[in-house]
This record gives C-alpha cells, sequence and structure tokens, in this order.
C-alpha cells in the first residue's frame, strides 16, 4: 500500500471527526494496523483505549480486595496436647486369614561423614488440627522420607502388558 496525499488528507479528516481505525481502514480500502501505524508516523493525536475506561465510572462496583493474613496460619509445633490416637482399624474376623499388607521396611544407610541427618517429612494427621505432626525419624539419604514411608511414597509403576496377560 502506497499512502497518496489525497489518501493521508482523508485519514487526517475521519481520525478527526473521530472514527475508529477500523471504519477509518474500512473507508480507506486498508488495513486497521496500516491506519494506526501511519496515524502514529503522522503524529495525529493519541486515541483514548477502548480497552481503559475512565476510573470514575467504575468505582465502587467492585469489592474491595481481601486483607492479607500476616504471620503463621497454622498453630506453633511447640506445646502441643498430646498426640491424639487414631481409630483402630476394623480387625478381619477369625476365620479370614490376615496377610501382611506392607513389605519390610528398608534399612537406612548410615549418612555420610560430615552430613547432618534430616528428618522424615511424611505427614501424620490432619493438618490444621493440634494432632498432625511429622513423623521424624531418620530420613534415607537423598530423600525426605524414613525407609517406611519412602517404600509408601515411592511404588514402582507397573508396565501395562502385565495387566494384559
Amino acid at each position: 500500500m502506497e499512502w497518496t496525499d489525497e489518501a493521508i488528507t482523508r485519514l487526517r479528516g475521519l481520525w478527526d471527526e473521530g472514527h475508529s481505525t477500523a471504519e477509518i481502514g474500512r473507508r480507506l480500502g486498508v488495513s486497521k494496523n496500516a491506519v494506526v501505524g501511519k496515524a502514529h508516523r503522522l503524529s495525529l493525536s493519541a486515541r483514548p483505549s477502548p480497552i481503559r475506561r475512565d476510573g470514575s465510572e467504575r468505582r465502587g462496583l467492585r469489592p474491595p480486595a481481601p486483607r492479607r493474613v500476616i504471620g503463621p496460619t497454622l498453630p506453633p509445633l511447640a506445646g502441643l496436647a498430646a498426640p491424639v490416637a487414631l481409630p483402630r482399624p476394623v480387625e478381619a474376623p477369625p476365620s479370614m486369614p490376615v496377610m501382611a499388607v506392607r513389605p519390610p521396611p528398608v534399612a537406612a544407610k548410615p549418612p555420610r561423614p560430615g552430613l547432618r541427618a534430616l528428618p522424615c517429612c511424611w505427614p501424620i494427621g490432619e493438618p490444621g488440627t493440634p494432632s498432625f505432626r511429622f513423623c521424624d525419624a531418620e530420613a534415607l539419604p537423598g530423600k525426605p522420607y524414613c525407609g517406611e514411608h519412602a517404600q509408601l511414597a515411592y511404588v514402582r509403576v507397573r508396565d501395562r502388558r502385565e495387566d494384559a496377560a
């Protein structure tokens, strides 16, 4: 597209009349972006954005933002009451054989010299309740959990072909 003197004069006139860039483009037979680019190069007055509106007309319609909570939201760990006993699992009737569900725990490797042993991060209980705590047993090297909880957390993914057989 080549901008002729006549097209530039029409562009300035339509711009001053307040037409949208899309409307000016339709009347001149060019794209909206061509109109925007030429108006910028001609340093024509800026248009109010259709997205940014005057703030006075919308004041009060939006509810105020909720206040942020400052400080911890969970109770401190120190001074908690004794752990609450969890309900016992239902025992199988004597006629049914009882099978062990958990495999034996993996023996933890001794930590390398100079490294401090980290506690197990397995959560126990319901977060936010006084009985909530972490396992705190010695974690396996390179893992966040102790041997017993690592076996629960890291389960080998079964191959789908095993299911098909």
